[in-house]
Protein backbone atom coordinates (compact mmCIF):
# COMPACT_ATOMS: atom_id res chain seq x y z
CA UNK A 1 0.00 0.00 0.00
CA UNK A 2 1.34 3.45 -0.82
CA UNK A 3 -1.32 5.95 0.21
CA UNK A 4 0.77 8.09 2.62
CA UNK A 5 -1.85 7.75 5.37
CA UNK A 6 0.68 6.72 7.98
CA UNK A 7 -0.42 3.10 7.76
CA UNK A 8 2.01 0.31 7.06
CA UNK A 9 3.70 0.90 3.74
CA UNK A 10 5.82 -1.54 1.80
CA UNK A 11 9.48 -1.32 2.76
CA UNK A 12 12.51 -1.94 0.56
CA UNK A 13 12.32 -5.70 1.11
CA UNK A 14 8.62 -5.84 0.20
CA UNK A 15 7.45 -6.47 3.77
CA UNK A 16 5.08 -4.01 5.47
CA UNK A 17 7.08 -1.47 7.46
CA UNK A 18 5.87 1.41 9.63
CA UNK A 19 7.18 4.55 7.98
CA UNK A 20 7.47 8.05 9.37
CA UNK A 21 5.60 10.87 7.57
CA UNK A 22 7.66 13.84 6.39
CA UNK A 23 6.90 17.30 5.11
CA UNK A 24 9.54 19.13 3.10
CA UNK A 25 10.44 22.69 2.40
CA UNK A 26 13.11 23.57 -0.13
CA UNK A 27 13.62 26.36 -2.59
CA UNK A 28 14.14 25.29 -6.21
CA UNK A 29 14.08 26.86 -9.65
CA UNK A 30 11.55 25.39 -12.06
CA UNK A 31 9.88 25.97 -15.40
CA UNK A 32 7.08 24.16 -17.23
CA UNK A 33 8.49 21.42 -19.45
CA UNK A 34 7.31 18.18 -21.01
CA UNK A 35 8.79 14.88 -19.92
CA UNK A 36 10.32 14.42 -23.37
CA UNK A 37 12.17 17.74 -23.14
CA UNK A 38 13.81 16.79 -19.83
CA UNK A 39 14.26 13.04 -20.01
CA UNK A 40 17.76 11.98 -21.00
CA UNK A 41 17.58 8.23 -20.37
CA UNK A 42 18.60 5.48 -22.83
CA UNK A 43 15.07 4.09 -23.37
CA UNK A 44 12.70 5.37 -26.00
CA UNK A 45 9.35 6.73 -24.87
CA UNK A 46 6.06 7.04 -26.69
CA UNK A 47 4.94 10.42 -28.00
CA UNK A 48 2.21 10.42 -25.31
CA UNK A 49 4.81 9.91 -22.57
CA UNK A 50 7.09 12.57 -24.09
CA UNK A 51 4.21 15.08 -24.14
CA UNK A 52 3.32 14.57 -20.46
CA UNK A 53 3.19 18.03 -18.82
CA UNK A 54 5.40 18.74 -15.86
CA UNK A 55 8.27 20.87 -14.66
CA UNK A 56 12.02 20.92 -15.15
CA UNK A 57 13.42 21.37 -11.63
CA UNK A 58 16.89 22.66 -10.71
CA UNK A 59 17.97 22.15 -7.11
CA UNK A 60 20.40 24.42 -5.19
CA UNK A 61 23.27 21.96 -5.75
CA UNK A 62 22.70 22.08 -9.53
CA UNK A 63 20.97 18.69 -9.80
CA UNK A 64 18.26 18.74 -12.49
CA UNK A 65 15.17 16.57 -12.70
CA UNK A 66 11.65 16.47 -14.09
CA UNK A 67 8.48 16.29 -12.01
CA UNK A 68 4.92 15.53 -13.18
CA UNK A 69 2.67 18.61 -13.18
CA UNK A 70 0.26 17.49 -10.42
CA UNK A 71 3.02 16.30 -8.07
CA UNK A 72 5.03 19.50 -8.55
CA UNK A 73 2.07 21.84 -8.06
CA UNK A 74 1.03 19.98 -4.90
CA UNK A 75 4.52 20.33 -3.40
CA UNK A 76 5.67 23.80 -4.55
CA UNK A 77 4.42 27.38 -4.70
CA UNK A 78 6.03 30.38 -6.39
CA UNK A 79 8.24 32.35 -3.99
CA UNK A 80 6.11 35.44 -4.62
CA UNK A 81 2.85 33.88 -3.41
CA UNK A 82 3.73 32.04 -0.20
CA UNK A 83 1.91 31.48 3.06
CA UNK A 84 3.39 32.91 6.25
CA UNK A 85 4.48 29.39 7.21
CA UNK A 86 6.55 29.01 4.04
CA UNK A 87 7.97 32.52 4.48
CA UNK A 88 8.96 31.62 8.05
CA UNK A 89 10.72 28.45 6.84
CA UNK A 90 12.59 30.55 4.25
CA UNK A 91 13.63 33.06 6.93
CA UNK A 92 14.88 30.21 9.14
CA UNK A 93 17.44 29.40 6.42
CA UNK A 94 18.55 33.03 6.01
CA UNK A 95 16.20 34.43 3.34
CA UNK A 96 14.64 37.90 3.49
CA UNK A 97 10.83 37.99 3.14
CA UNK A 98 8.18 40.67 2.72
CA UNK A 99 4.59 41.30 1.72
CA UNK A 100 3.70 43.59 -1.18
CA UNK A 101 2.05 46.84 -0.23
CA UNK A 102 3.76 47.40 3.09
CA UNK A 103 3.88 51.08 4.05
CA UNK A 104 7.48 51.67 3.07
CA UNK A 105 9.53 50.68 0.05
CA UNK A 106 12.28 48.16 0.66
CA UNK A 107 10.93 46.84 3.99
CA UNK A 108 11.66 43.19 4.72
CA UNK A 109 11.89 40.64 7.54
CA UNK A 110 14.68 38.35 8.63
CA UNK A 111 15.14 35.83 11.42
CA UNK A 112 17.76 36.43 14.10
CA UNK A 113 19.31 33.51 15.92
CA UNK A 114 21.09 34.61 19.10
CA UNK A 115 24.68 33.55 19.74
CA UNK A 116 26.89 33.78 22.82
CA UNK A 117 27.28 37.56 22.35
CA UNK A 118 23.53 38.29 22.08
CA UNK A 119 21.39 39.78 24.80
CA UNK A 120 18.38 37.90 23.41
CA UNK A 121 18.13 34.19 24.23
CA UNK A 122 15.52 32.98 21.70
CA UNK A 123 15.19 33.41 17.92
CA UNK A 124 13.02 36.30 16.74
CA UNK A 125 11.96 38.12 13.58
CA UNK A 126 13.03 41.66 12.87
CA UNK A 127 12.05 44.18 10.22
CA UNK A 128 14.55 46.24 8.26
CA UNK A 129 13.32 49.63 7.11
CA UNK A 130 15.44 51.71 4.73
CA UNK A 131 15.84 55.27 5.98
CA UNK A 132 17.24 57.93 3.65
CA UNK A 133 18.85 59.89 6.47
CA UNK A 134 20.14 57.16 8.78
CA UNK A 135 20.72 54.12 6.57
CA UNK A 136 18.83 51.02 7.74
CA UNK A 137 16.62 50.81 10.80
CA UNK A 138 15.88 47.46 12.40
CA UNK A 139 13.22 46.59 14.94
CA UNK A 140 11.64 43.40 16.36
CA UNK A 141 8.55 42.31 14.44
CA UNK A 142 5.50 40.24 15.33
CA UNK A 143 2.87 39.14 12.80
CA UNK A 144 -0.71 40.39 12.88
CA UNK A 145 -3.58 37.99 12.17
CA UNK A 146 -3.84 39.27 8.59
CA UNK A 147 -0.12 38.49 8.04
CA UNK A 148 -0.55 34.93 9.33
CA UNK A 149 -3.37 34.14 6.88
CA UNK A 150 -2.06 35.95 3.80
CA UNK A 151 -0.83 34.08 0.72
CA UNK A 152 1.19 36.96 -0.75
CA UNK A 153 4.51 36.56 1.07
CA UNK A 154 7.61 36.69 -1.14
CA UNK A 155 11.32 36.07 -0.86
CA UNK A 156 13.42 39.18 -1.46
CA UNK A 157 16.56 38.50 -3.51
Amino acid sequence: MNDCTGARLTGCGGAPTPMQKYIGTKIVFAEPATKGKCYKGPEMMSSEQAAEPGYKVVYPDGYESWSPKAAFEQAYRPTDGMTFGLALEAMKVGKKCARPGWNGKGMYLQAQFPDEHSKMTFPYLYMTIPDCTEGLRRLPWQPAQVDLFSDDWMIIY
